[in-house]
């Protein structure tokens, strides 16, 4: 063999080895990018998964809630008023009476509603209520960091050079991270869900 063959042989070889090294260095970025574009998709679904958690629990919970505290109210209520007949009672047939329908409020008070719980469920709302707010909290958070690795991922110079090379008609235009609602930065009022 020649020389001259050998050497161009060399030359093909290293011009061959190197297109398929910039190919797989190509292929390895844009697969990397999918990923971390799909991870940014998963972490936004998650956000939007939380939020309608929220939606579903906390509107039943403030129902049950004020359920729960009107019927003690009304329990109290029929106690009040059955202690305030004793003490304007003026014969002894209108103390009995007046005592009956205590026991008789009382005993239906604690079969319809053994135990008066209303400070408990009060007490529930608040932690559900927390929990569910720190759920999306963690959630917008992971968005922002899924958000934060993809950008600097498909931010270098090299590597937006290959995506655009190899990415053809797929988007890899950097993401925003979640953002606030204009007013949201004002605290709700929650004894305003209580009255509707």
């Amino acid at each position: 063999m020649s020389k001259g063959l050998i050497a161009t042989l060399s030359i093909v070889g290293v011009i061959v080895l190197a297109g398929v090294i910039f190919f797989m260095w190509g292929t390895g970025i844009y697969d990397n990018a999918i990923k971390s574009q799909e991870d940014v998709k998963a972490a936004w679904a998650n956000v939007q998964s939380s939020y309608q958690r929220r939606a579903d629990l906390i509107p039943n919970l403030i129902a049950t809630v004020k359920e729960a505290a009107a019927n003690e109210k009304g329990i109290l209520t029929q106690v009040t008023e059955a202690r305030a007949g004793i003490v304007n009672a003026q014969t002894p047939e209108d103390m009995e009476l007046a005592g009956r329908k205590i026991n008789t409020a009382i005993n239906l008070a604690f079969e319809a509603y053994p135990q008066i719980r209303s400070t408990e469920n009060f007490q529930d709302l608040q932690s559900q209520l927390e929990g569910t707010e720190n759920r999306i909290n963690v959630a917008r958070d992971r968005y922002n960091e899924a958000v934060k690795e993809y950008n600097s991922y498909v931010r270098g110079y090299f590597k937006k050079m290959a995506l655009n090379f190899f990415g053809g008609e797929e988007d890899f235009s950097p993401r925003k991270g979640f953002e606030a609602a204009e007013g949201s930065d004002v605290a709700p009022n929650a004894s305003d869900l209580f009255k509707k």
